[in-house]
């Protein structure tokens, strides 16, 4: 009994010494993978662009390349033109795997006054995880399919007449600001996302703000069906002290007609204060409620997936928009409508040719303006890289 008792201890003192070694070494491995440093990891930095450029001929009599309409005393009217719209480059640098650093510059703004131009994304982004990303600097508010949508990524001629317009109100396109989003819930199919932010309100490239009220925007973003997104926006801001306010919804589908053809659709309405208007107004003591504008545009493309070696997808699109700048001082709204043809060389419009023909409508049209009925030409190849 002895001899089996001593013959136990001596085979669990051998096992624990082969244990010891071998958890030692499990570890050694584990802290071998784990960092302690995380200045440099997973640093790195890459390049990426776009290059846009354009023939455009009018087809309107009596109106130029820039849809102005000209009389016959007008010298040397420019009825068709080439253009070279955007020249970005993008640069994106990964500090380690939460911070990164984004700036994005147009050299095609140096063809004209480059004052408040040329740098459009200058911000730092912080990510923790899925759930909390925070973007400070110079960048794009989510306030609309067309600032979820890649800056680089142009389906037709160029964006909606109300993207323009609310931009330059201080709405969207490239504000100033910090901005915090994320997934609420976990879900991969149909998740929903949250856009918070705060932001000066007066565009890009100011030294600093016009007045000490900031601009506050909020986006709910749901998916349904795998395939459907829904959109509601609202936001409040100043300018030169006068306190205005936008709001809006959106929403885009995706249907799979059949393996080649595809339907993709975007809806988008939006109203908010007109500061630029109200601004401008030569009444003695204007009202800033009077000052509103609206608009709404439908945007559908259909499809076909090619899969050609040089030719890989073709879109037909037709982009319908009804925008009115002052609704209520100044009733005019404008119908705009672009059909569109996209010959896709590159997946993901690495490479596209697109022609179409721009045509604006108004209520009423104002002479020797751009308020004007009239019809352009486009011709248009862009690459991005």
């Amino acid at each position: 009994m002895r001899k089996h008792y001593r013959l136990f201890i001596a085979i669990l003192f051998a096992a624990a010494g082969i244990a010891r070694p071998q958890l030692y070494a499990q570890e050694a491995t584990v802290a071998a993978d784990t960092p302690r440093n995380f200045s440099a990891f997973k640093r790195s930095v890459s390049f990426s662009g776009l290059l846009q450029t354009r023939y455009v001929a009018s087809l309107s009599r009596n109106v130029d390349v820039n849809g102005v309409n000209f009389n016959q005393d007008t010298k040397d009217p420019v009825t068709n033109a080439f253009f070279v719209k955007r020249a970005r480059v993008m640069i994106k640098a990964n500090v380690n795997d939460h911070f990164s650093a984004n700036f994005m510059v147009n050299f095609a703004e140096f063809s004209s006054n480059p004052i408040n131009k040329v740098l459009e994304n200058a911000y730092i982004k912080y990510t923790l995880n899925r759930h909390l990303n925070v973007q400070a600097g110079q960048f794009r508010p989510f306030f609309g399919i067309e600032d979820a949508v890649p800056v680089d990524l142009i389906r037709t001629m160029d964006y909606s007449n109300q993207y323009y317009t609310f931009g330059a109100n201080g709405w969207q396109s490239f504000q100033i600001g910090v901005t915090v989003f994320g997934d609420i819930t976990a879900d991969d199919e149909n998740p929903m996302r949250y856009y918070v932010g705060g932001y000066n309100g007066n565009n890009r490239n100011q030294a600093s703000d016009n007045d000490d009220t900031k601009n506050f925007y909020a986006r709910l973003e749901k998916k349904f069906l795998k395939s459907i997104t829904v959109g509601l926006n609202a936001g409040t801001g100043s300018s030169a002290s006068a306190t205005g306010n936008a709001w809006g919804g959106d929403v885009s589908a995706r249907i799979d007609l059949s393996k080649k053809w595809k339907l993709l659709l975007m809806a988008e309405y939006k109203s908010g204060t007109n500061f630029t208007a109200f601004h401008a107004a030569k009444e003695p003591d204007p009202r800033l409620g009077d000052y509103r504008m609206r608009g709404f545009y439908f945007f559908p493309i259909l499809r076909f997936e090619y899969k050609a070696p040089r030719v890989r997808a073709i879109e037909f699109s037709t982009r319908y928009e009804h925008f009115n700048e002052s609704f209520k001082k100044a009733d005019n709204p404008r119908q705009t409508l672009i059909p569109n043809l996209s010959l896709i060389f590159a997946d993901d419009f690495f490479a596209t040719l697109q022609v179409g023909t721009a045509i604006d409508l108004y209520k009423t049209e104002i002479p020797l303006t751009a308020t004007y009925n009239h019809s352009l030409l486009y011709v248009q190849l862009q690459c991005r890289f």
